[in-house]
């Protein structure tokens, strides 16, 4: 088994397989008015994929052109109510389904420093505090995000196999742990990161200096998002 510093002297077994990122964390969306039609263009192609069907298939259900339906699943052009109202049938979904994405809010939680949520996680052990750090439910992304401020402190209780659903990222912010990850242990001090695959056994195998505080960031997909 390698710590996390023995593993960084292997960079090319650490970057095998990358691919490039597609999402620009700089991009912004379309300008204000074109809002609705994305939305709309949006949830048409959803609905007609959740159908397996094609755009071919929905331009003969529909009579409308490919070129046309091409322009408004891409939020290119605003549909008409007639144009709707056939899309509507054809889906077999009423017309106010595609403006669900254009009025659904959207929500931020800020919390203050040490305002936190404390709680017991289930499986959590003696000494593992956990701090919620906020949390949004029912979003348009499909995905739950539970961020955590973790602290170990002297009474903690080593338990190296949590497992759950999802991906989590940790963030090491003070003191020193060595963590597991399946057959896998690294070691963690600040400023060190990881992301997993958190249905594999997990969790702080020893603690060297203490107290040791780390960001827990869990992602999993929504109860009405899974297949």
């Amino acid at each position: 088994m390698k710590t996390k510093r023995e593993a960084a002297n292997q960079p090319e077994e650490a970057h095998a397989g990358r691919t490039p990122f597609s999402q620009d964390p700089h991009a912004v969306r379309e300008p204000k008015e074109n809002n609705l039609e994305m939305a709309i263009g949006h949830e048409v192609r959803a609905y007609r994929k959740k159908l397996g069907i094609t755009v071919t298939d929905l331009a003969a259900a529909t009579g409308i052109s490919l070129g046309m339906l091409s322009k408004i699943e891409n939020g290119n052009i605003s549909p008409s109510l007639t144009t709707l109202q056939s899309l509507s049938r054809a889906l077999g979904v009423p017309m106010t389904a595609f403006f669900r994405r254009y009025e659904e809010p959207r929500n931020a939680v800020f919390v203050k420093a040490g305002q936190g949520i404390e709680l017991e996680r289930r499986g959590t052990r003696a000494g593992h505090q956990y701090n919620l750090l906020g949390h949004i439910d029912n979003n348009t992304s499909g995905v739950i995000v539970e961020p955590y401020l973790i602290t170990l402190t002297a009474d903690s209780d080593v338990f190296p196999t949590f497992q759950h659903e999802g991906m989590e990222f940790l963030y090491m912010l003070e003191g020193e742990v060595i963590y597991r990850h399946g057959d896998q242990l690294f070691q963690m001090q600040p400023g060190d990161s990881l992301f997993f695959d958190a249905d594999a056994p997990h969790g702080p195998e020893q603690l060297v200096k203490l107290p040791s505080k780390y960001l827990s960031i869990i992602s999993y997909p929504q109860q009405n998002s899974r297949s």
